[in-house]
């Protein structure tokens, strides 16, 4: 997911005044452009044809007509909601295969207010990292409904987020629907031993280093799939700056990252270069997942599927 510069899907979580209120990771998601070098897919990797998507098919009437999603993940719940056919501009973060033919009206993570009204649509949704401010309030003033939609960081907010986009689409019998078949799927986890599991958000060509701590979204993830993440009790903040001290002292067996953000440092020799990876147990087995940067924290029709590869993917590297 994530070759963009400055994205929508991997900001959701700013800095706003002395608190953190969770850093880029949903906006900012794309926010690397391709590696000049790509780097071979690791063995541990997952990718979005790993995964299988929870939808309904049942034929339902909505409230509008033209939606464009400007909020990450929510085109895909839309699709599985089956209303793509109201669909007809997204953001750069909804990069489902089955979405390539929706016009994207951002750049970056920045909205292009002209693509969205260009697109005449009745409904533009968004979330709290939607931006900026002002392209918002230009498509209010252009006489088109804007409804913000919760944003996802745990598994317990994906029935929010569901219920939230169904009913500004129309259609709340359907999100109940979904929802349903979201709450019957089975989380397995092959992991035994609980192991320690660190998140890093690389950013390398922005010279962006973080771990994740409580909130990042990634802590839900780790846990369901049976997983410790050593940053939550360690950390006050979702995303805290990545130094050789503070990761040795935490010394995980698991790195997990983006996929995008492990080709920004030069993939996994780059990884093993960067201060205090080598010294930890996980770098000296190589030990690290890298998943799409779309799906990571996508927080929605997906991510159950996730988790059960991610369990997968963790007891595979803890044996």
């Amino acid at each position: 997911m994530l070759i963009r510069q400055d994205t929508h899907t991997c900001q959701a979580k700013f800095w706003q005044t002395a608190q953190v209120r969770k850093i880029w990771i949903i906006a900012l998601l794309l926010s690397v452009t391709a590696c000049s070098n790509s780097q071979p897919v690791l063995s541990n990797s997952i990718l979005q044809n790993d995964v299988t998507s929870i939808s309904i098919n049942e034929v339902n009437t909505f409230s509008v007509s033209r939606v464009v999603v400007l909020a990450n993940g929510v085109a895909e719940i839309i699709s599985a909601l089956n209303a793509k056919s109201i669909l007809v501009g997204r953001d750069i973060s909804s990069t489902d295969e089955d979405l390539k033919n929706i016009p994207i009206v951002t750049s970056g993570h920045q909205i292009i207010p002209e693509r969205v009204i260009s697109l005449n649509p009745d409904l533009v949704i968004i979330d709290a990292a939607s931006g900026p401010k002002a392209a918002i309030d230009q498509i209010r003033a252009a006489g088109i409904k804007v409804v913000e939609t919760p944003e996802s960081w745990t598994l317990a907010d994906i029935a929010l987020k569901v219920k939230g986009v169904s009913a500004a689409i129309g259609a709340p019998v359907a999100g109940d629907e979904l929802v349903t078949a979201l709450n019957k799927q089975i989380l397995r986890t092959d992991v035994i031993n609980n192991p320690r599991i660190a998140f890093l958000y690389l950013r390398g060509t922005s010279s962006i280093y973080l771990i994740g701590g409580p909130g990042s979204g990634a802590d839900s993830l780790i846990q369901a799939a049976g997983g410790i993440d050593v940053g939550v009790k360690e950390f006050p903040h979702a995303f805290n700056t990545l130094t050789a001290e503070s990761l040795a002292a935490l010394n995980p067996e698991i790195l997990l990252v983006m996929s995008k953000g492990l080709e920004s440092v030069g993939g996994l020799p780059g990884l093993l270069k960067l201060p205090g990876v080598a010294q930890t147990d996980a770098g000296k087995n190589s030990a690290v997942i890298d998943v799409d940067d779309s799906l990571l924290l996508s927080f929605g029709p997906r991510t159950f599927s996730l988790v059960n590869e991610l369990s997968t993917a963790i007891a595979k590297l803890s044996k």
